[in-house]
């Protein structure tokens, strides 16, 4: 472990010497930059560009931009980066994490990199934990931007489309990570590309970086919607599908497990729905439910695929027989067999879009970020998103007096200790902070304080501008706040006059938290820019982390020492040192929960990007989209007569393929047997394509304008994609919730995962062919067609 850490020392400091020298040429234009009147600074920001096109890298002008930064900041702000600061900056272009300790100015590092890259005019994303600290980085720096002429937008919940759109289009977009999340999901989701509203991803920093990238990344995005259809439509289709004769109405392929109805068939669905055509695009939710019903009666079978029991559809698992208990038929199947078993139709909801922070952030062409916490973590950000932690030294050397933890036997007799000690300090007149893990434990402590009458504010977790005021007021003198350990994440605490004298900051942490960086995070609240300050922890037996991990040792230990009393204490760095090694279990046991989520999230990000891509292709075509129609049709056909003509010719089922031209491509009265008889597979194939091609003329024939054409092909395509794909990552989602138990017969549950997720991605590109063909070569024209 010592070599490790060694390792990890001198790697920095190698590092460090390198970004020195360039920062050393960053100051060497400090005094030019300061010689140049107001317009000439600002005349800085044009000239960059144009020396951008003209094949300078950003690399070549790093020195000059950075120092053009600095000379505005302390005209702008008042405010003058520091020669660490610098250092924070490169690392930052270079797309790594600068380990800055708290107070040293990681909001003034960011505007370094921000502004070189924003010169390239291909958007800079700043990203911060919460709304509150977006707007006011995007006003407070936004004033240095503005003055160098780059324009700055905020992205918060709640704001139009058009405002959003706006926001991404400026040089610079303060935002929060699951807004910039969200708006990439909705952006897949839209149908006219006026709709979007995020440029492509460029450069982004994330500030808080091991909360966001780590902290974060173990729950996904998802963005849900209510299944269409409703109950009655279940019922409506199921009594539809009841009135239907086997091979008069409809055809059972039981090979692919598929009804498909014959014209007879549709006729009376037309009839009975009161339509004029059934394949009409505004009816696809229709045909949804038609599907689902005719499955539902003609292939799901009571008792072998399904049981019903307490008025309560369950479905049999086909390779055990065992019921399996909570899980439910997607795509609104499990409703059409509630339907036609006549009992309470659930209400479904369906994942439209989902994708992990993880993804989302590794889609930017450069990842950097910052925090006060990220060295514990090195390994993970190395590993996931190819970032290197750099620490950064301190502007001024840290004094602050970090305390061994002390332990008590009971959480009374530790609290009854907080307690004293925030009296004892109070009256000294010495600021003192206060770190709970939990909401209740700060209620309880309130409460204790009151009794004490020690006057106190209380903050918890629920972030807004209150908070801000309450952090900038800890500072002062004989001020008790109490937050919880997350609280004050990007706020500084700022002494007030005098309170040097009486010690500088008390942070008083009254349990240790999960995460050594969270404690690290409440420890570097205190002994700012080189102020006095002093850190203690207050640990019990009782606690959460002592419970789970390692109290019994630590219990044969007192024991041995003779510790009885309640009110006896404990301080010590063993015990510390066996705090910390319970830490690093969790860590690991977190780093692997994320890195699950991540394996199995990087077989759905495969898919996601394919589908993305071909949506984005079809929404901005502005001509035709035949080339890409006819080979799905292609495929569709191909797929079909290769199926139906295996073997000797004697078993081929031509009657299968002409039903097959019946349901998706041609009138009944024009296809026969006759029209295949004799032929090649490859010549059915061609016949087949020959009347597809003919119809397909016919329909551009009829929309003579081809922007019609054009809005037609769009509204087939991104229907039966959008629909097919919800489905998909439905049906993935309950895939993934059920994949673990594979484990049990030796099987490896993430690779049953990705062949099970593949089978199926290609089963739903077959689909959405399938359906492409019949929407496309099966609906009647009509001249105002909408997506």
């Amino acid at each position: 472990m010592a070599n490790v850490l060694k390792k990890w020392v001198e790697s920095d400091k190698r590092e460090i010497k390198r970004l020195d020298k360039i920062a050393d040429k960053v100051e060497a234009f400090a005094s030019d930059m300061e010689a140049m009147s107001d317009e000439e600074l600002q005349a800085k920001t044009p000239e960059f560009k144009s020396r951008i096109q003209d094949g300078a890298t950003l690399d070549d002008i790093l020195p000059e931009a950075f120092a053009v930064v600095r000379e505005g900041a302390r005209r702008v702000l008042g405010l003058y980066p520091f020669h660490v600061q610098i250092i924070g900056g490169i690392v930052l272009h270079e797309g790594n994490i600068a380990e800055m300790k708290t107070g040293e100015g990681k909001t003034l590092t960011a505007t370094m990199p921000v502004y070189l890259n924003a010169l390239g005019q291909k958007g800079v994303h700043v990203v911060t934990v919460n709304e509150y600290l977006a707007s006011r980085d995007a006003t407070e720096m936004g004033e240095l931007y503005h003055w160098l002429g780059l324009s700055v937008g905020l992205n918060v919940n709640g704001i139009s489309a058009e405002e959003k759109r706006e926001a991404y289009n400026a040089d610079i977009t303060y935002s929060t990570n699951s807004e910039l999340g969200f708006d990439y999901l909705r952006d897949n989701m839209v149908v006219y590309k006026e709709d979007m509203v995020q440029r492509p991803l460029n450069f982004v920093i994330v500030d808080e970086v091991d909360s966001i990238l780590i902290d974060e990344a173990r729950t996904p995005l998802i963005i849900s919607g209510q299944a269409q259809g409703s109950t009655k439509l279940y019922i409506r289709a199921d009594r539809f599908a009841k009135t239907l004769t086997k091979e008069d109405d409809f055809k059972v392929d039981l090979e692919s497990k598929t009804v498909s109805l014959t014209e007879q068939g549709i006729q009376k669905g037309e009839k009975y729905f009161g339509l004029t055509n059934l394949f009409d695009p505004d009816n696809t939710a229709l045909n949804h439910h038609l599907d689902n019903a005719l499955r539902a009666n003609y292939i799901m079978i009571k008792d072998k695929d399904y049981v019903v029991r307490d008025g309560e559809v369950l479905i049999v698992d086909q390779f055990t027989g065992r019921i399996m208990d909570g899980r439910r038929y997607s795509d609104g199947l499990h409703q059409a067999i509630e339907a036609k078993e006549r009992v309470k139709i659930e209400e479904e909801t369906k994942t439209m879009a989902n994708i992990t922070y993880q993804n989302f952030f590794r889609m930017y062409k450069k990842l950097a970020g910052m925090t006060g916490t990220a060295k514990t973590e090195q390994e993970e950000f190395r590993e996931i998103y190819n970032m290197e932690v750099i620490g950064i030294p301190t502007n001024k050397p840290v004094i602050r007096d970090d305390r061994p933890d002390l332990l008590y036997p009971t959480l009374v007799s530790k609290f009854n200790a907080v307690v004293e000690d925030i009296k004892a300090r109070h009256e000294s007149g010495q600021p003192i902070l206060v770190g709970t893990v939990a909401v209740e434990t700060s209620e309880y402590l309130s409460s204790l304080l009151d009794k004490a009458g020690v006057p106190h504010a209380v903050l918890n977790a629920k972030n807004n501008a209150k908070e801000a005021d309450i952090i900038t007021s800890a500072g002062q003198r004989g001020a008790v706040t109490i937050a919880t350990n997350m609280a004050g994440r990007g706020t500084d605490i700022k002494l007030g006059p005098g309170v040097t004298d009486v010690g500088g900051l008390a942070v008083i942490g009254t349990e240790r938290h999960e995460s050594r960086r969270i404690d690290n995070q409440l420890r570097g609240r205190s002994g700012r820019q080189g102020d006095p300050g002093v850190t203690q922890f207050y640990l019990s037996l009782e606690d959460d982390l002592m419970l789970r991990f390692g109290s019994d040792r630590i219990k044969d230990l007192l024991h041995r020492m003779k510790v009885e009393d309640d009110d006896a204490i404990i301080q010590s760095r063993m015990i510390s040192r066996q705090v910390e090694s319970a830490q690093k279990r969790v860590e690991g046991n977190n780093y692997d929960t994320r890195k699950q989520v991540l394996q199995y999230d990087d077989v759905m990000r495969a898919q996601r990007e394919v589908i993305y891509a071909q949506r984005q292709q079809v929404i901005m075509e502005e001509s035709s989209l035949k080339h890409v129609i006819m080979p799905m049709i292609q495929r569709t056909v191909k797929h079909t007569v290769q199926m139906h003509t295996q073997g000797e010719k004697k078993d081929w089922d031509l009657q299968a393929i002409v039903d097959f031209a019946i349901a998706v491509m041609v009138n009944e009265d024009s296809i026969s047997v006759n029209d295949l008889a004799g032929k090649k597979p490859e010549e059915i194939i061609d016949y087949l394509m020959s009347r597809a091609e003919a119809n397909y003329h016919m329909k551009e024939k009829q929309l003579y304008d081809p922007s019609q054409i054009l809005e037609f092909e769009k509204v087939v395509i991104l229907r039966v994609v959008d629909s097919r794909w919800t489905d998909h990552i439905d049906e993935m989602d309950q895939l993934r919730q059920s994949i673990g138990l594979r484990g049990y017969g030796q099987l490896n549950p993430l690779v049953e995962y990705q062949s099970d997720g593949y089978r199926m991605f290609e089963e739903m590109v077959g689909n959405i062919e399938y359906d492409v063909t019949r929407l496309f070569l099966k609906a009647e024209i009509r001249q105002n067609i909408k997506r």
